[in-house]
C-alpha cells in the first residue's frame, strides 16, 4: 500500500501530458494521501470506528494541475476499471465538441471524471478537451484502490453517487438548454450553479466564478455577444447584476422567473422586490 508522502506529479501544460504517463510523471516522485481527509463527505460515510482502519487503505495517488489547457488522457489511461479521477479541489470544464458546436460541463471539489467510452454503434465523432480554471488536485482512484476499499463498500457506493448526480446535472444542463429564451436560459443556468457555489446575502445570492462569457455561451447554448447582451438586459431589469465572474442574483428564483414571465422587456426593481414579498408570504 503506498504512503501518502513525497511530491506531486505535474500537469502543468498540454506537453507535459502528450508525453507517457510514465516519462510525465518521471521528474518527481507521486504525492500519496488519505482519501478520507481529503474528502470530508466521504469521511462520513463511515462510522468512526471504521473510518479508522479505512483510512490507512483508502490512499490514493495525487495528481497537480496548473491553470489553463489540460490533457487528462494519459492520467484516465491509468484509472483502469477504478472509480476515476476525483477532483480534491479546484474548478475546470470539460469540453464536449461535435462539428462546430461545443458544449461546456463546469466541474469542482468532489466530482468524478472517468475514461471516455466508446461504443460499436457510435458513428458521431466527438472531442473531449480540459480546461483548469486555476489550480487543481486530483486523486487517483484506480483498480487498485477499488481492491483495497473492497472491505468498505460505503465508499463505492458513495462515488457511485456522485456520477450519477454528474449526469442528473447534465440533465438539468440539457433541459435548460431547450429554453427557447436565452434571458431565462442564463438565470435558469445561474441558479443552478447558486445551489452549490452560491453564498447568500441580504438581497438574494452572490455567485463568483471564473466563467467568461464565452464560457457561459457554451454553457447555455448560445454566442458570447448574445450572451453579453442578456446579461445587460437582465441587469437593467434589476435581475442579475455584477460583472463576469461575479454576480449578485437578486431576489428569488420565484420572484425572477415570474418577472421574466409577465413581461418580455426589462423590469423595474421595485416589481422584483414586490414579486419576491409574495414568494416569502
Amino acid at each position: 500500500m503506498p504512503a501518502p508522502d513525497g511530491d506531486h506529479g505535474d500537469l502543468s501544460s498540454s506537453r507535459a501530458l502528450a508525453e507517457s504517463p510514465r516519462s510525465a510523471s518521471s521528474a518527481s516522485p507521486s504525492l500519496y494521501a488519505y482519501l478520507l481527509d481529503a474528502d470530508d463527505e466521504l469521511a462520513e460515510e463511515l462510522d468512526l470506528r471504521e473510518r479508522f482502519t479505512a483510512r490507512q487503505h483508502a490512499t490514493a495517488r495525487v495528481l497537480v494541475g496548473e491553470a489553463g489547457d489540460c490533457d487528462l488522457r494519459p492520467w484516465l489511461a491509468l484509472v483502469g476499471s477504478g472509480p476515476g479521477l476525483l477532483i480534491l479541489d479546484g474548478l475546470m470544464t470539460v469540453d464536449t465538441c461535435i462539428t462546430d458546436r461545443t458544449i461546456t460541463e463546469l466541474l469542482g471539489g468532489g466530482d468524478l471524471l472517468q475514461p471516455l467510452s466508446r461504443h460499436v454503434d457510435d458513428l458521431i465523432e466527438r472531442v473531449a478537451s480540459w480546461r483548469a480554471l486555476g489550480r487543481c488536485r486530483f486523486a487517483l482512484l484506480d483498480s487498485d484502490f477499488a481492491e483495497r476499499v473492497l472491505p468498505w463498500p460505503q465508499i463505492s457506493h458513495a462515488l457511485l453517487r456522485r456520477m450519477e448526480r454528474r449526469m442528473e446535472d447534465l440533465g438539468v444542463l440539457r433541459a435548460i438548454s431547450c429554453q427557447p429564451r436565452l434571458e431565462l436560459r442564463l438565470v435558469l443556468f445561474l441558479w443552478h450553479l447558486a445551489a452549490r457555489w452560491g453564498r447568500v446575502e441580504p438581497s438574494g445570492i452572490h455567485l463568483t466564478l471564473p466563467l467568461t462569457h464565452r464560457l457561459l455561451g457554451q454553457m447555455v447554448a448560445a454566442e458570447r455577444p448574445s450572451i453579453t447582451h442578456a446579461l445587460s438586459r437582465l441587469g437593467e431589469a434589476g435581475l442579475v447584476t455584477g460583472t463576469a465572474g461575479d454576480w449578485h442574483l437578486h431576489g428569488t428564483l420565484e420572484g425572477q422567473l415570474d418577472a421574466l414571465a409577465r413581461r418580455r422587456t426589462p423590469v423595474p426593481r421595485a416589481e422584483i422586490g414586490r414579486a419576491s414579498c409574495r414568494e416569502r408570504v
